[in-house]
């Protein structure tokens, strides 16, 4: 490991040394520093040292910007990128957005797409879900332009989920109800629309008005007519009758009979468990009232 370290120093230095001279003709200090840069951030990277690797990536993509190589200097952003986000995320989205900025210029919207989702997925890792949102919705956006409709609908799902947890749950509803809109005239899609309005139904509960919640029911139904037939479908219209009676021992039930069969994922138990709290709340105060 050290040396690799070494083996990487001394290609930087050797580097260095090319762009502080005059250089031959062409720009090839460019190239000739560009070709070090890159073997020193092998080296760095096999030694495991990714904050060096990260500098001499970052200093590589100067390089090609130098030559207008912009392709090349987008990469390289990509590559110190990856090796930030080992340990400094902050560095890591800084990289990334660089090498977005290049390849939107350059028309490369699928690559640009594909970073935008990566930073999102740092924001993520970070519990910054405000900002998570806004780089998902860029992504999404860039997919959608490419018609890479499934890439594009688990950015949007993102958005959603992080929407309900934030209790922006109308915006939820409207994503989760445009992705099974989206996905029911697509046959390799189609078979996820349940779950996408399961999820939207969840939020409708979170909302508390039965009867919104049992006119989007309906609206479910004529957007899938196979809906009213499934499992999904069946709970979400006993949690409304249970919310509806103010029952909290049936709402209880009936998602543990759902959850004995299909298991419920951390996003939806936690949602169903704000609005169990919410029937429970309001069962005790109508207790107060009598």
């Amino acid at each position: 490991m050290g040396d690799h370290i070494a083996r990487g120093k001394e290609f930087e230095n050797q580097a260095e040394k090319k762009l502080s001279g005059w250089g031959g003709l062409f720009g090839s200090k460019f190239e000739d520093a560009a070709d070090l840069f890159d073997k020193a951030g092998n080296c760095f990277k096999l030694a495991k040292s990714w904050d060096q690797a990260g500098v001499v990536y970052v200093k590589l993509a100067n390089c090609h910007l130098k030559l207008d190589s912009k392709h090349e200097a987008a990469n390289a952003y990509a590559d110190a990128a990856h090796c930030y986000k080992k340990t400094n995320t902050k560095e890591a989205i800084s990289c990334l957005e660089q090498a977005v900025n290049i390849f939107l210029e350059i028309g490369r919207l699928s690559m640009s797409a594909r970073y935008y989702k990566e930073v999102a997925e740092l924001y993520e890792q970070d519990q910054n879900l405000e900002q998570a949102i806004i780089f998902y919705e860029k992504s999404a956006d860039l997919f959608q332009s490419e018609d890479v409709t499934t890439t594009a609908n688990q950015c949007k799902q993102k958005i959603a989920e992080f929407s309900a947890q934030t209790e922006k749950y109308q915006r939820a509803i409207e994503i989760f109800e445009e992705i099974a809109r989206d996905s029911v005239k697509n046959n390799l899609l189609k078979y996820g629309v349940r779950g996408h309005l399961l999820n939207a139904g969840i939020c409708q509960l979170c909302k508390g008005d039965v009867v919104a919640i049992n006119n989007a029911l309906e609206r479910y139904q004529e957007l899938d007519p196979t809906f009213s037939s499934t499992r999904e479908y069946k709970l979400l219209v006993d949690l409304a009758a249970a919310i509806d009676e103010e029952n909290i021992d049936k709402f209880t039930g009936v998602i543990r009979e759902y959850d004995s069969m299909t298991r419920l994922d951390g996003w939806k138990t936690t949602l169903l468990l704000k609005v169990k709290e919410a029937v429970k709340a309001k069962e005790l105060e109508e207790d107060d009232l009598t």
